[in-house]
């Protein structure tokens, strides 16, 4: 270990990288905001036990993948994994369901899960996520599709598809579960350790292994539709009828699931082609007995969630998403000594009218200086020379076309005009 070397797993996001989050980052805001979702932020530690009684137990986050400690009350705190239970907590700590439902929320923020670092897969990484609670209606989970669906158009991503199944309720899904072991225990031998050890406590988590040996057996596993109930059977029939008068394309997959314990009905994710074999942007699905499990009165609720660096690398492998390049307004270029000391007085009030100005701390030359500006890719140079000031000007230079013109000292509201119309 050295110390100049960021934990495996862990990404610094500088500049070069950082305009591209800044750009993803405003245009979540924007679609939520078309979609009455408004922003939470919950703590990046929680209790232990919320994950382990929302996630569930027998889940891979649960059993291996979380950050757990003692702080010094001896109290077991974990690194948030996913952002829904903290979201449910807030909501019921905070008894947001006693105004108008559904109670509409998106987040951005890092998670944190102990897992083998991929491509835009890492220890720390930042998640955006949605939850409508307090509404069973079958639109708020093509909605919980839709916005998504949109951000991912308005970045220009293509080449995406969305999967969708139904996982049942509590009421249908003891039978299916039934099945699912009785199809699996004669062929455990071929499945891997973790799926053996899940055959009997979580039965559906074997539909999502990735082990080639599991895919081979899972080949033949039945599938859930013939156990639905009639409500289960009727709100994914309404899901898929709303799908389609939206114009949504879709594919149906009977063998997706997801990796936690709350989920009920609906399940869904999008893939993009540019991600390999870990092509997940994206994905979610109704949770309606969450809220209850944590404490709260039957609520039901749906939910997406993308990993941002995912989606990134989507977005860079189509070149998608890429930001004009910003240099200042203007590089203020002085001779040292009181030529200094007024272009530091005129950077303060340029900055204080929001223009972004750079000027010189390392005492070179005019020469450099002017390299300076054009390596920032400033749009103009602001010349403090002795000769100007003692009769109270400035000298604008534009460092496309070369023209000057002389800006007097009493009108910096002028000069700052002339640099804010340049950044428009």
């Amino acid at each position: 270990m050295t110390l100049t070397t960021r934990p495996r797993g862990t990404n610094d996001v500088g500049p070069g990288q950082i305009e591209l989050w800044h750009e993803l980052e405003e245009r979540i805001r924007r679609v939520c905001a078309a979609y009455g979702y408004q922003e939470l932020r919950t703590p990046m530690f929680e209790h232990t036990e919320l994950f382990q009684r929302g996630i569930g137990e027998a889940t891979d986050i649960v059993e291996k993948e979380m950050y757990t400690f003692q702080d010094r009350g001896e109290r077991s705190l974990t690194l948030r994994p996913e952002g829904t239970a903290p979201a449910v907590r807030a909501f019921l700590e905070h008894n947001l369901g006693s105004g108008s439902l559904p109670v509409k929320l998106y987040y951005f923020g890092p998670m944190f899960r102990y897992e083998r670092p991929q491509a835009g897969r890492y220890r720390q990484f930042t998640q955006f996520g949605l939850e409508a609670l307090g509404s069973g209606d079958p639109l708020l989970d093509v909605e919980a599709i839709l916005l998504p669906l949109e951000l991912y158009k308005s970045c220009g991503l293509s080449g995406f598809e969305v999967e969708i199944n139904t996982i049942g309720c509590p009421n249908c899904r003891p039978g299916y579960r039934q099945e699912l072991v009785e199809y699996f225990q004669p062929r455990v031998e071929r499945l891997c350790s973790s799926c053996q050890n899940r055959l009997h406590r979580n039965p559906l988590r074997l539909l999502d292994c990735k082990v080639e040996s599991c895919q081979e057996v899972l080949a033949g596993a039945p599938e859930i539709t013939k156990h639905l109930c009639g409500e289960c059977s009727e709100h994914f029939a309404q899901v898929l009828a709303y799908l389609d008068a939206l114009g949504v394309e879709y594919r149906l997959n009977p063998r997706l699931v997801r990796g936690f314990d709350y989920y009920t009905k609906t399940v869904f994710e999008v893939t993009s082609q540019e991600l390999g074999a870990q092509n997940a942007i994206g994905a979610g699905g109704r949770y309606d007995g969450l809220v209850e499990e944590l404490g709260g009165k039957p609520t039901p609720a749906v939910g997406f969630a993308v990993g941002v660096e995912r989606l990134l690398l989507a977005l860079q492998g189509q070149g998608k998403l890429q930001p004009e390049p910003k240099g200042p307004s203007a590089y203020l270029i002085h001779f040292g000594g009181d030529t200094k000391l007024k272009a530091a007085q005129v950077a303060h009030f340029l900055r204080g009218q929001g223009l972004w100005v750079e000027l010189d701390y390392l005492d070179r030359s005019i020469r450099a200086q002017m390299k300076a500006a054009n390596r920032l890719g400033s749009r103009y140079a602001v010349i403090f020379g002795e000769e100007e000031l003692s009769r109270g000007r400035l000298m604008l230079r534009n460092m496309q076309d070369g023209q000057e013109q002389e800006i007097d000292l009493e009108d910096l509201k002028q000069l700052a005009k002339i640099l804010g119309e340049c950044g428009k």
